[in-house]
């Protein structure tokens, strides 16, 4: 799969917008009621995950028969969340890409759960974005150029204790070499003006966060 995406669908915030993210070639992950979303959407998960506790009967015997592969597991017993299983399995695939949709929702504890959920693919050294109908979420350790897009905001937060050398280019704020720290909210809030931009730094971990109203 090291050419092909993988996109995770959970449970969380969900809309039309994330079946706009689907190519032709992606591998669809189901987590728990993310199954569901694919399946009443036409499409059939290559693997749907989770101990399903937030979906019906009907709609578990449809994830079983709709879908190429199913991972259950005790909702109680379990020492991850259903979100990671399925980030385990997919860095385990080695794809170019992992795209997680509908981890941000409701439940702030799982919401920040799944945003340091960043760190396992940064560490297999695969690509790993969230993404939802607001936010683009993606952590670095180096440089990364960004496109203009649909969304109108960048911010820049720290991940590591202090990230320094943080350059930025084509920014309506530029930052020269600058460091953030924890609890720094230096970084919220830029605009893109070019129709590229670059973001590098020099050592720590930065969340890059787009977004839109």
């Amino acid at each position: 799969m090291k050419s092909r995406r993988i996109l995770l669908f959970a449970g969380g915030n969900l809309g039309d917008w994330a079946l706009r993210l689907i190519q032709e070639h992606d591998v669809l992950v189901g987590v728990d009621r993310g199954a569901w979303f694919l399946i009443d959407n036409g499409h059939s998960p290559h693997l749907s995950i989770g101990d399903f506790d937030s979906v019906t009967e009907e709609e578990k015997k449809q994830i079983a028969s709709k879908s190429l592969q199913v991972t259950d597991c005790d909702p109680v017993f379990k020492d991850l969340t259903d979100t990671e299983m399925a980030l385990q399995w997919a860095i385990r695939q080695q794809p170019a890409e992992i795209l997680l949709i509908g981890v941000l929702g409701t439940r702030f504890d799982h919401t920040l759960a799944n945003v340091h959920l960043l760190e396992k693919g940064l560490q297999a050294h695969i690509p790993c974005r969230i993404i939802d109908a607001h936010n683009e979420i993606r952590l670095i350790t180096d440089g990364v150029t960004i496109e203009s897009g649909p969304y109108d905001h960048l911010s820049l937060l720290p991940f590591s204790q202090e990230v320094t050398g943080i350059t930025l280019q084509g920014f309506q704020y530029p930052l020269e070499k600058a460091t953030l720290r924890i609890g720094d909210t230096l970084g919220i809030s830029n605009v893109l003006i070019e129709p590229t931009g670059h973001i590098s730094l020099a050592t720590g971990k930065l969340l890059v966060i787009r977004s839109k109203d």
